[in-house]
């Protein structure tokens, strides 16, 4: 059976709520979610450890994590996780500027290392910044929000994304300019 074949099976099982199958159809999604991860990851500044793994990781536990989820394809499924890790993303940079308001570091035990190398400090405030604006631009358009998410976070096509999104290329195109202009304008940039 193929990858396809068999990435389609899973996530047919997986959406009847059969765990296993979704246990099984991350390996084989695996190079994928780091390949996203690492797009995702590539834009921090350089000298700064990433930690493409954790992302990968925390994103998965936030996928584990959704009953009976109906999964309509493997570009669905990539969807979600970009979702899961812009939320990982997001919550670090919260966290992380939580700690820089209380002015306190503390040493990490290595077991709690899990998405902590994933935003400088520096970005943590830019990364907030963005979340805020893109609560405001769901708002506004929940499927411009949900093509920044795929075009953005998952690094995905303009044809990946209109089948996770279920739209057109051409109508993925045009959301994706309206909802960059609107973002640039958001955040002053």
């Amino acid at each position: 059976m193929t990858h396809t074949g068999e990435v389609s099976r899973l996530l047919e099982e997986a959406s009847r709520g059969d765990r296993d199958a979704a246990d099984r159809l991350v390996p084989i999604l695996y190079d994928e979610l780091r390949r996203m991860a690492h797009r995702r990851m590539r834009g921090e500044r350089s000298g700064h450890t990433l930690d493409t793994t954790a992302l990968v990781h925390e994103a998965y536990l936030e996928l584990a994590g959704l009953d009976r989820m109906a999964w309509r394809s493997r570009a669905h499924f990539l969807a979600v996780a970009a979702t899961a890790m812009r939320r990982v993303l997001v919550d670090y940079a919260v966290r992380r500027n939580a700690q820089k308001r209380d002015g306190g570091r503390r040493a990490v035990p290595l077991d709690e290392v899990s998405g902590a190398m994933l935003v400088p400090d520096a970005r943590a405030d830019e990364v907030v910044a963005l979340d805020e604006a893109m609560h405001r631009l769901a708002a506004v358009s929940e499927r411009q929000c949900r093509v920044v998410e795929c075009r953005y976070f998952a690094g995905m096509s303009i044809e990946e994304t209109a089948e996770a999104l279920q739209i057109s290329p051409a109508t993925v195109k045009r959301e994706w300019t309206v909802a960059r202009a609107w973002l640039h304008r958001e955040l002053g940039t």
